[in-house]
């Protein structure tokens, strides 16, 4: 029991952080917050770890009832996530900024306003359509209440580290360089596709016997 419950906390921050990035964050924080003073940067920074975690813990809490209210399966939901972390992660080992993460017309409407810590910072630079799939699915079915807190305590912790990294991004950047963020990204676009392909595989277990069952009716 114990060593399914610590197998499941660690997937759980792997498969949360690697998705967030913070360390891909960084750089996109720096051109937004060109020219800020170190104090409103270092609110802008609390601001968006917050609103990514208020959007995050939302969706895991009524992930169930999303299901029931749009009449989706879990296995359709795993298929449908796992494809669109694989598009992510394919991103990411190519060196690309995932349009799921951020777009040209977030920077530009960024760029035209003090706040950024609500979009694209928050959303969906942290708490984007990758990190919510995950959120969602990482509980399994059925969601059994205990695996919320893992998954609760990983969203917390990437938070954590993804505000001290927002903090002090103008040194973090200096001590891996632009080089060192590509090459971290890259390491984990290859962990986000090992995380997908295993959501996809699982989707399509849950799916199968449906589909064999429509087939054979």
């Amino acid at each position: 029991m114990w060593a399914d419950v610590v197998s499941f906390c660690l997937l759980s921050f792997t498969s949360v952080f690697f998705i967030m990035n913070p360390f891909g964050a960084v750089p996109v924080f720096l051109a937004l917050t060109e020219g800020w003073e170190t104090p409103e940067r270092r609110r802008a920074a609390r601001r968006a770890v917050l609103v990514a975690g208020a959007v995050l813990i939302t969706f895991l809490l009524t992930g169930s009832l999303i299901f029931r209210l749009f009449n989706i399966s879990l296995g359709a939901f795993r298929l449908a996530g796992g494809l669109l972390l694989l598009k992510v992660a394919m991103d990411m080992l190519h060196g690309q900024t995932s349009r799921t993460k951020s777009t040209a017309e977030d920077h530009a409407a960024a760029a035209a306003k003090d706040d950024i810590a609500v979009t694209p910072m928050g959303m969906p630079q942290l708490a984007g359509p990758g990190s919510i799939a995950t959120v969602i699915l990482l509980p399994g079915e059925p969601r059994e209440l205990w695996r919320f807190f893992p998954v609760i305590g990983a969203v917390a912790l990437t938070l954590l580290i993804a505000w001290v990294l927002l903090r002090y991004a103008d040194r973090v950047l200096g001590v891996i360089g632009e080089s060192g963020a590509r090459i971290l990204s890259k390491i984990m676009g290859l962990l986000i596709a090992a995380v997908a392909v295993q959501f996809v595989a699982y989707g399509v277990r849950d799916l199968l016997p449906l589909v064999l069952e429509r087939a054979a009716g």
